[in-house]
């Protein structure tokens, strides 16, 4: 695969030079059909029922005992249907919206299609609202049309850069499932079963659906292959697509809604299955350079159709092999579509060429302050995060008065505010010193990648502490705490080293540490929903209230290992404060000055997964926080990091904090977990760097 198969340019290559000779269209489509045929009956043979393989031929054959062809017809066929009628709208969809972004990451998951549908049906069963004018269909293809519609326009239309896409799909993601997951805690019983149907199930009750959204997807197809000279005339540029007689902006317009319309089919028939409009056509395109015509999206969009039946198909068969038919029925098959697609993603960023801006030392601000505002600035942070630490202890679904705190800090206070107490220390305490450590972590690895865009959750360490912990948690369901947190600090090492092994082999290029940190971060997730849908299927709000991070039960015992980190890791990269300005400045300027950059990066991100690892196994996996503090701190104190290291730290600890305070109060007694709240606090703050770095470029 050449380099340039990520950057903007590639789509507008590919349309203008037509690959050399190689093997013709109409074999190789027979070859993947013939695959696609074999899968598909393959596909028959699986169940939970004793209908094999001589059954099924059988039956091919004219032979019907009776209960072979009810199996089939009541179970099998709708399941079959649905990965034939999910793969092709997927990979078909993806082909379209890669091809009119003219960016290769363009799919239904880096433009959060998948996720804003989502969100529109989980809010629809959750408030029991009835839309008869427009259906399943209409509520997730709204869903999804207004998720594009922001990331687009956040990225510049998808062309200024592929990890810019990628970033603000992420971020309009993460907030909508911060969203959809509050939804699913707080009306369990309306929106129950569409916890493990959020990852992409082809488990079906019938043929209704399909048969219905069938038609639907089968006339966008068709309408999308009669234009497809118009979308290869698209990238050649919209200059000359003009000159040429196109309507740009029409046919831009028009491929994007019927590319919606196809995921949100997908996402009504089973789910968000993620990553399969990514792969399919990336992996045609791949194909490109040695089939003659497939660039052409007339064979492109039909052979990516192919492409993600094939996907599907296989992901659903190798987990019904793997784990067996009686597991596979609770697994979602988008957990095995996610896994290969993250690493289909971390493949393609490893051999990508950085194009983004996102990697320029211009995104880290070089000003400075005085010392004056600086010290002013730190003591407003203070006196903000004592006043939310003492609301924190006063408030939740029993209020209390400051004499009651005074009491129980001097051992006089009554058993009831004691009993409060007790249990309301602890979970301040463990929302200060995450919120601290997460914060000094994205500071630290904001410097060493010069980033700004960068943190714990988006990089993948956070997903790789939240691996180890819940494999000792479903696996050895009475291990300790300090087991679970020493499984947190392997699990994120393990992470570190892949995702910075592969980021920095051949140099560092910050855009494709992004990327690969995403895919890692996606696999971490769907690789957490399989153990816990594995384990313990019918508990989903253990498992989302991990993977929101929560302080709910939290002792003293769950804070020492956050304590510990701090006291070990604040202190090595306060003492690099120095080095750290001239990481962030490029990649010359401190080699001539003597430091060993190595070293001292090494230094740094060990600091940094070490607080991570402590911070998710004291309160489970929370996110933003590494991004929007340190940013935050600063735009308030300027670029040296002898100040942006305590004003991160108080900033995050308020933060955490915060979302604690409100996720305990606003809909007490019930409670939000904190990292669905800190959530939603800071994706439109990211949303709005994003934006801002959209417009000073």
């Amino acid at each position: 695969m050449p380099p340039a198969i990520l950057t903007r340019s590639a789509p507008a290559r590919a349309g203008a030079h037509a690959p050399r000779p190689g093997v013709r269209p109409a074999l190789a489509g027979g070859l993947l059909a013939a695959a696609t045929a074999i899968l598909a009956l393959v596909h028959l043979t699986q169940g939970t029922s004793t209908v094999d393989a001589a059954d099924i031929l059988g039956l091919l054959a004219g032979n019907d005992d009776g209960t072979t062809g009810a199996v089939v017809a009541a179970s099998r066929i709708p399941r079959l249907a649905a990965g034939l009628l999910v793969g092709a709208a997927l990979g078909a969809a993806g082909a379209v919206m890669q091809s009119v972004s003219r960016n290769a990451l363009a799919s239904p998951d880096t433009l959060a299609v998948n996720a804003g549908a989502h969100l529109a049906v989980v809010t629809v069963a959750a408030l029991g609202l009835q839309v008869p004018l427009l259906g399943a269909v209409g509520v997730a293809f709204l869903g999804g049309l207004a998720a594009a519609a922001l990331v687009l326009a956040l990225s510049g239309a998808g062309q200024s850069s592929s990890v810019r896409l990628v970033l603000a799909g992420s971020a309009i993601a993460l907030a909508f499932s911060a969203l959809t997951s509050a939804l699913l805690l707080l009306f369990s019983q309306e929106t129950r079963g569409l916890f493990a149907w959020g990852s992409g199930s082809l488990g079906q009750s019938g043929l209704e659906k399909v048969t219905l959204l069938a038609p639907l997807a089968g006339a966008a197809l068709l309408v999308l292959f009669l234009k497809s000279r118009s979308l290869d005339l698209l990238t050649l540029g919209d200059d000359q697509a003009r000159v040429l007689g196109i309507n740009v902006r029409g046919t831009q317009v028009l491929a994007i809604v019927l590319a919606v319309l196809l995921a949100a089919a997908a996402v009504t028939v089973a789910g968000p299955i993620g990553f399969v409009g990514l792969a399919a056509p990336a992996i045609v395109r791949l194909a490109a350079p040695r089939i003659t015509g497939l660039h052409r999206h007339v064979a492109l969009i039909p052979a990516s159709a192919l492409m993600g039946i094939f996907l599907v198909l296989g992901a659903d068969v190798l987990l019904r092999a793997v784990i067996g038919a009686e597991s596979a029925v609770e697994v979602p098959t988008g957990v095995i579509t996610t896994v290969f697609g993250a690493v289909f993603l971390v493949a393609l960023a490893h051999r990508m060429r950085s194009d983004g801006p996102t990697r320029d030392a211009a995104g880290v601000s070089l000003r400075t302050v005085g010392a004056a505002r600086s010290a002013g600035v730190l003591l407003v942070l203070v006196v903000l995060l004592a006043a939310v630490g003492v609301a924190g202890l006063l408030l939740g679904d029993a209020k209390l008065l400051l004499g009651d705190l005074a009491n129980w800090v001097s051992g006089q206070a009554g058993p009831v505010v004691s009993s409060v107490l007790d249990t309301r220390v602890p979970r301040v305490g463990a929302a200060l010193l995450a919120g601290a450590s997460l914060a000094v972590a994205g500071t630290a690895i904001q410097a060493v990648t010069r980033n700004p865009l960068a943190e714990p959750a988006i990089i993948g360490v956070s997903g790789g502490a939240g691996v180890g912990a819940v494999i000792v948690i479903t696996a050895v369901p009475l291990a300790g705490f300090w087991t679970v947190s020493a499984a947190a600090g392997i699990g994120a090492a393990v992470v570190s080293l892949v995702v910075f092994g592969l980021s920095f082999r051949g140099g560092m290029q910050t855009d494709r540490l992004v990327l690969i940190g995403i895919g890692v971060s996606a696999a971490a997730t769907a690789v957490i929903t399989l153990l816990i849908v594995l384990t313990d299927p019918w508990n989903e709000s253990k498992a989302l209230t991990w993977l929101s991070g929560s302080t709910y039960g939290r002792s003293l015992q769950h804070l020492v290992p956050m304590a510990v980190a701090l006291l070990v890791a604040v202190p090595v990269i306060a003492a690099l404060h120095r080095t750290q300005d001239l990481l962030a400045l490029d990649e010359d300027t401190p080699r001539l000055l003597g430091i060993r950059v190595p070293r001292a990066r090494l230094l740094l991100l060990a600091a940094a997964v070490l607080l991570t690892a402590s911070s998710v196994a004291g309160i489970g996996v929370v996110g933003f926080v590494g991004l929007v503090a340190p940013h935050a701190a600063r735009a308030l104190v300027g670029a040296s990091h002898r100040l942006i290291l305590p004003a991160a730290m108080l900033l995050g600890a308020v933060l955490v904090c915060l979302g604690d305070l409100i996720g305990r109060t606003a809909i007490a007694p019930a409670q939000l977990p904190a990292g669905l709240l800190t959530a939603l606090l800071g994706a439109p703050y990211f949303v709005y760097l994003l934006f801002r770095s959209r417009l000073s470029r």
